[in-house]
């Protein structure tokens, strides 16, 4: 008889807590579920309407994750991507600052900048206006052909920019009404974490059939039976909840040696892997030897961009990037291919007319506490 899981209020577990559940469920052959079962309508993963609603409604108006702080790291550090559907560029400015800004010109739209790199200003390269890192319109060429301009009127538009548990998030509109996006995250991301890598690449299907392969355990033996099962359980996993937020633990089987170490002293680095589901389209993968935030971009109701930012684990050292890479290197080749040929293969199916809903269990919680909050979430505007 599997146990039942019921977050505590305002922080995940700490290492001891998290051994200790891992270790009876181990023991009893339990996993942690919750009270329902939840059916989500497969319209609403096919349904422009409703795709729009959530770009518009919840991606656009709830603070997400756009990058790691470690993406910019110093004075004029810039990054351009495109987030909800729209051009967005980060930039830390001289006074240490993260702030963002819409990517388009004020003169005739032109995006500012591309891809990521440093910095002293922001030309256009089109008709050369020039801005500041913080925004503001510093040059016009032959400015006299616009008499009566007013260059503080004309800076970038910014959007909302919070620097919080070792990320940088956006806000693009005006905020839907809902818990802190951060109570009980913590520091997810250090200071001594140094990024490798970011890679992007479209995929045909819908970002939230994408998410949902992230927060579930059940399928960890059937999917990855050569790849991760050997290291790990067939159907447990621990399922945590804080706000809008969630997290799941994968636990390895290696972790049953804390059995025979204090409970005080137990630490489950490299016993387990963490995933943060962070609302509405962000998840932070905490593996053995390598952390990687993975930003889900819906394109098209049936097409998702999937940006990837690699980062070395705490602690660093010498050895710290070779170990990160040779871990990404695996997980890259078996089981996120595994995954991405899963998740396809359901968007392909997904006008057969077999389902009018996809049914969630009593296992896969984090599955349907995401479903829940983008409800509530829409219904709130």
């Amino acid at each position: 008889m599997s146990r039942q899981f019921k977050a505590g209020p305002g922080a995940f577990l700490d290492d001891q807590a998290v051994a200790q559940r891992v270790l009876e469920h181990a023991e009893r052959g339990t996993t942690d579920v919750v009270d329902d079962v939840w059916r989500e309508p497969v319209a609403n993963y096919r349904s422009t309407e409703r795709f729009e609603l959530e770009i518009r409604d919840v991606l656009r108006r709830v603070p997400t994750p756009f990058c790691p702080s470690a993406a910019l790291p110093e004075a004029g550090s810039y990054l351009a991507r495109e987030a909800a559907g729209t051009p967005i560029v980060a930039v830390r400015g001289d006074d240490g600052r993260v702030r963002a800004f819409r990517n388009a010109c004020r003169h005739r739209g032109m995006q500012v900048a591309t891809g990521t790199g440093c910095a002293r200003a922001f030309s256009c390269t089109y008709h050369g206006w020039t801005y500041a890192l913080d925004g503001e319109l510093r040059h016009i060429p032959h400015e006299h052909g616009f008499p009566g301009i007013e260059k503080g009127e004309h800076g970038l538009v910014p959007v909302v920019v919070e620097q919080r548990s070792g990320l940088i998030y956006v806000r693009q509109d005006a905020p839907v009404p809902g818990p802190s996006p951060w109570d009980g995250l913590g520091e997810l991301i250090a200071d001594d974490q140094e990024l490798l890598a970011c890679n992007e690449f479209d995929a045909d299907v819908n970002w939230k059939i994408y998410l949902e392969s992230f927060l579930e355990g059940y399928h960890i033996r059937p999917t990855h039976r050569e790849t991760f099962y050997p290291f790990g359980y067939d159907n447990l996993a621990l399922v945590e909840s804080v706000g809008r937020n969630s997290r799941v633990t994968f636990p390895f089987r290696r972790i049953e040696k804390l059995a025979n170490v204090a409970p005080a002293e137990r630490r489950v680095q490299g016993l387990v892997t963490y995933a943060y589901h962070l609302f509405p389209n962000a998840v932070i993968t905490v593996l053995s030897h390598h952390t990687n935030l993975v930003v889900l971009e819906p394109l098209a109701v049936d097409r998702t961009k999937l940006v990837l930012y690699r980062l070395t684990n705490r602690g660093g050292g010498v050895a710290a990037k070779e170990n990160a890479q040779r871990d990404a290197e695996f997980v890259d080749d078996t089981g996120a291919v595994e995954d991405l040929a899963v998740v396809c293969a359901i968007q392909r199916a997904i006008d057969s007319g077999a389902n009018d809903a996809f049914t969630f269990g009593r296992f896969e919680g984090a599955i349907s506490h995401f479903h829940r909050c983008m409800r509530e979430a829409l219904a709130a505007v």
